[in-house]
């Protein structure tokens, strides 16, 4: 996967609440009308909190040299992973480790937080596996 490739989802890489200024989540929830909506909140030393509004599957993709943490607000979000699925509830998070193929997806509509650092490529940096390709198509049949 090229870094170019287009993707169909609404990602915002700006910052939206500065430093001493009020993170107003709800009102950016609300707003939020498409499918998969990821915006930064803010900066934290090195890292980033990012708002995420979806539902439907993202891509299978891995981040070479950072961690992500998902931590949901609403909803039921899944991690899959080359060989197994982790399903997330409000108030339950969960770290995928650099290096580590996921997708992530909602079958409902879902409000997460990430946390990753401010470098990170949300889309991924590589191709996928053949083996998550396979592992994609368990999770269809």
């Amino acid at each position: 996967m090229s870094n170019s490739q287009s993707y169909p989802y609404a990602t915002y890489l700006d910052i939206r609440f500065p430093p001493l200024t009020l993170v107003d989540a709800p009102s950016l929830i609300k707003a939020c009308t498409g499918q998969w909506y990821n915006q930064t909140l803010c900066k934290v030393n090195d890292s980033v909190v990012r708002l995420g509004v979806m539902q439907g599957e993202y891509h299978w993709h891995k981040h070479d040299d950072d961690d992500e943490f998902f931590f949901v607000l609403d909803g039921h979000f899944i991690i899959d992973l080359e060989g197994r699925s982790i399903g997330l509830k409000a108030q339950e998070g969960f770290v995928v480790p650099k290096g580590v193929v996921h997708r992530t997806r909602a079958p409902e509509r879902a409000v997460i937080l990430m946390v990753e650092t401010a470098a990170i490529i949300p889309t991924g940096d590589a191709q996928p596996t053949v083996a998550a390709d396979a592992a994609a198509s368990r999770q269809r049949g």
